[in-house]
């Protein structure tokens, strides 16, 4: 199956320490002997940036993709990057949804974490603050791609920008319906609105939905001024999986990146 070698995701990780300025280390997995990799890039003294992949181990796009950006020299300068390449390295080696506790990791930031993944990032994330926060994921059943980005009334939206990038570089963008499976219960007006490629989230609304949070949902309440899912279509090629994520990721660091040029005092 693509994409499934954790041993070689971690190599080449570990590698780009000898050719980039970046550190690449392992944090421990509270409560378990596993560990997570973490890479800090760029200047301190920038505006940093989240960025994670692989919490379902069964999207390995994301985390090949977020591999190949930072490998290509895609990322942004404008910022400095904490990225977590895997959060779901158990997962990952079986194309497994959940880790090797049977446990989705991505309903688990609640509280101090209900996983050893999740305990890990939240202490990790706990004094830190981000400009942005991008999770990359795949919809198991999607054709095009799209995002979910929670709405707040004193930042403007972004992922309209991503979808548009996605479009003027010909890669599929979903066009999303109430008939679409998002996963919300029927009556779900509440949570969200919707946009062609793009889910608007109503971030009061979702927060008390959700029992165990989503890392985006965590990181919009506590950690990050904007937050943005990006969902790649496993249906599509494996080289256009990771074409749709590097687009998106590039499209939403260069949007974000007008944002902050456009806030800052003169």
């Amino acid at each position: 199956m693509p994409g499934s070698d954790y041993e070689e995701l971690e190599r080449r990780w570990k590698q780009l320490r000898r050719v980039q300025d970046i550190t690449v280390r392992e944090v421990a997995c509270i409560g378990s002997a596993r560990t997570l990799l973490v890479a800090e890039v760029g200047d301190v003294r920038l505006a940093c940036v989240s960025i994670a992949a692989g919490i379902h181990g069964d999207e390995p796009a994301g985390p090949w993709a977020l591999l190949n950006i930072v490998e290509s020299g895609l990322l942004d300068a404008a910022f400095s990057y904490r990225i977590w390449p895997c959060i779901n390295p158990t997962g990952f080696v079986v194309h497994a949804r959940a880790n090797a506790d049977a446990t989705d990791i991505n309903r688990s930031f609640t509280g101090a974490g209900g996983a050893p993944e999740s305990k890990a990032i939240i202490t990790a994330t706990r004094d830190r603050r981000f400009a942005a926060s991008l999770d990359l994921h795949e919809d198991l059943e999607a054709g095009g791609f799209y995002c979910y980005e929670p709405e707040r009334a004193d930042e403007g939206l972004i992922g309209g920008q991503v979808v548009a990038a996605l479009r003027e570089a010909g890669l599929p963008v979903q066009e999303l319906t109430p008939q679409f499976d998002l996963g919300y219960p029927s009556d779900a007006d509440h949570l969200r609105r919707l946009e062609s490629g793009h889910v608007i989230v109503d971030l009061a609304q979702e927060l008390a939905y959700f029992k165990g949070l989503p890392f985006s949902l965590y990181m919009a309440k506590r950690a990050a001024r904007r937050v943005l899912t990006l969902e790649s279509p496993a249906t599509r090629p494996w080289n256009a999986r990771l074409s749709i994520h590097r687009v998106a990721v590039v499209a939403a660091l260069g949007a974000l990146a007008k944002v902050s040029l456009q806030c800052a005092p003169n």
